[in-house]
């Protein structure tokens, strides 16, 4: 159990754990120096199974041997569909050791999306999950000329099917026994073959602007950044992660799978996206890695539980998150925390904090790490409060992922840390744009060479889009999106997402988008959390029939009114919001508005609910 004043345990491993210039040279010297101890778990049935190095080997091999007797050749792409599961990962790397192009595909994109990237890439061989995955791949595959088979993971409900293009993923291993059987060195002189250079990995950017960009990422560059993560989160055999982030986005895909791969931690997949609260408290990982969105929604769980409790309860927490946060601000301060200080937060956790934790599920966390969007930095200091320090890492897809990170040792709530060392970032002179060089930049992006030149310079620079700040100590703080700033019609610069932050860290609200551009004032449309605002009319007699009358409701109107109050006082007045409008559409991934990581997408918001913008301005 960490101490929040020591975090001795938080060190940087600069050694190499694991050779191997590729993924799957990685793997397999993994499967060779681990076999037996176990690498995944999954539920099934109620039930934990565990999948050792071993066995992940046994199927990752009868999975290349299915694809090479359907003659999947090196430089081939494969595309998979699915929900964040082990067969994903089997499959990604039986992709790679045949020498294949491994492209991932969000399981909420629409048969059409679909489509568009297995064209993109090439997709000869397409991977999906179910029967759900599986239709929209049938609804498109007469316009995939090059498709040569569908493999699905799980066939129930598909049990008669007779397709000749089809075969369940169990078939495709019975395949692969018999062709490794018949040419038993095949495998392993392919996995030799691929060479460091070779495109590895597509990952798809979410297309807010246009078609979706396949980034390319070489083996060199996976491997590279991977063993650069160790000096930044250093993890090891012993940690045990939660998988449930999309793996076809770059947080997952590397972060997860690959860094796993790579230092040994143990990957737990959740059951499914709902069951993410449940499953941490299950697994109770030692590293923790998430979107501000989940974040956020572990903490304003336990604000909506904290007024449920008894006044002993409430006065405990009150006491106990009083002292962390008193050590949270020494910690901060770079000060000695002294001895009686240290006293009271371990009367503190006892009292209230370890609760807290284990309700959460970080009771064995070492640290929690926060990326892919800007974090209200109070959520940093209230994680820090409880005793688990919270370090913010900042990256992209063309990035590899990380780019900057805190380190423990010096935590700066709103900050996203200095330059990993592996890569150098600085800022644009002219224009404060965030940018970045190093081996972990992607190779650029598929049949579009006019969009890579658009992106990196020709000193290697990548530009990232951001705009940033750096302080005297070389910590960077993203202060928006270049295209995201808004100017008043006063001449006033303003920093949405810095206002939008603050607001997130409500309860009852989930995303809000800042609206202003040559406009007389600010205005928000919010999104809210809709378990926390039912119950919240629930609790006051609310009458509601539906998520839209919800919105509509005085009260609901009046409490998310008092929100905004809250955070215009910690803003000028001309940056302050005088009106809003509040999304009455319950929206999930499935929907337009909303990214893969659950972020509104700002420019598509304001057009959809254009009338409504106007409305607040007239």
């Amino acid at each position: 159990m960490s101490n929040l004043w020591d975090l001795s345990h938080i060190q940087p491993e600069t050694a190499v754990v694991l050779e191997g210039d590729t993924i799957p040279a990685m793997f397999w010297n993994a499967v060779a120096q681990r076999g037996p101890k176990v690498w995944m778990r999954q539920k099934e049935l109620g039930i934990w199974r565990a999948w050792t190095w071993s066995r992940a080997a046994e199927a990752v091999g009868e999975i290349a041997g299915g694809l090479m007797s359907l003659g999947f050749k090196p430089g081939d792409t494969a595309s998979i569909l699915s929900n964040t599961v082990i067969e994903w990962v089997l499959c990604d790397l039986a992709i790679l050791s045949c020498g294949g192009v491994s492209n991932g595909i969000y399981p909420t994109d629409a048969a059409s999306q679909a489509q568009y990237l297995c064209e993109d890439s090439r997709t000869s061989f397409f991977f999906v999950e179910d029967d759900e995955q599986l239709d929209k791949a049938l609804e498109v595959r007469e316009q995939l000329t090059g498709l040569a088979k569908i493999i699905v993971f799980d066939m129930e409900g598909l049990r008669e099917l007779q397709d000749a293009d089809v075969i369940s993923l169990e078939r495709l291993r019975e395949m692969g026994r018999a062709y490794l059987k018949a040419h038993p060195d095949e495998l392993m002189a392919r996995v030799r073959d691929v060479k460091p250079e070779d495109l590895a990995i597509l990952v798809y950017t979410s297309g807010t602007t246009g078609k979706p960009k396949g980034a390319m990422h070489s083996h060199k560059g996976l491997v590279y950044t991977v063993r650069g993560y160790n000096t930044l989160v250093a993890q090891s055999e012993d940690d045990e992660r939660m998988c449930f982030l999309p793996l076809c986005h770059i947080a997952e895909r590397v972060g997860g799978e690959y860094f796993a791969l790579y230092a040994g931690a143990v990957l737990n997949f959740v059951e499914n996206p709902d069951t993410v609260p449940e499953n941490v408290r299950e697994i109770a990982p030692t590293v923790l890695t998430a979107v501000p969105r989940v974040w956020e929604k572990f903490y304003s769980g336990v604000m909506i539980g904290l007024k449920e409790a008894s006044k002993l309860q409430q006065a405990a927490y009150a006491w106990s998150i009083g002292v962390g946060t008193q050590i949270a601000d020494k910690v901060l301060a770079g000060e000695p925390v002294d001895g009686m200080l240290k006293a009271k937060f371990t009367l503190a956790r006892w009292i209230a904090l370890n609760n807290v934790r284990k309700l959460i599920g970080i009771h064995r966390a070492r640290f929690l790490v926060t990326g892919a969007a800007p974090i209200s930095p109070d959520l940093v200091r209230w994680y820090l409060a409880l005793g688990v320090p919270m370090l913010e890492v900042w990256g992209m897809t063309e990035t590899c992922g990380a780019s900057t990170g805190i380190p423990a040792s010096r935590i700066k709530p709103g900050s996203i840390g200095p330059a990993a060392s592996y890569n150098e970032v600085k800022l644009d002179p002219a224009t404060g744009e965030i940018m970045v060089r190093g081996p972990n930049v992607f190779m650029g992006y598929l049949n579009q060479p006019e969009k890579t030149a658009e992106t990196v310079d020709a000193d290697g620079w990548l530009h990232t889009g951001d705009v940033g700040l750096v302080d005297d100590d070389g910590f960077f703080r993203i202060t928006d999106r270049m295209k995201d700033i808004i100017i008043t019609a006063g001449g006033k610069n303003v920093t949405p997402s810095e206002w939008e932050n603050e607001l997130k860290f409500s309860p009852y609200i989930t995303d809000a988008v800042i609206i202003g551009d040559k406009r007389p004032y600010l205005t928000v449309l919010v999104m809210i959390d809709q378990e926390n605002v039912e119950k919240f009319a629930q609790d006051n007699d609310v009458p509601f029939s539906n998520y839209a009358s919800l919105t509509r409701s005085p009260q609901v109107q009046e409490l998310i009114q008092g929100e905004i109050d809250r955070v215009n006082k910690k803003f000028a007045r001309v940056e302050q919001v005088k009106k809003f409008f509040l999304l009455d559409t319950q929206l999930t991934a499935e929907d337009e508005e909303l990214t893969p990581t659950m972020k509104l997408k700002r420019k598509l918001v304001q057009v959809k609910y254009s009338p409504q913008i106007e409305a607040m301005y007239q």
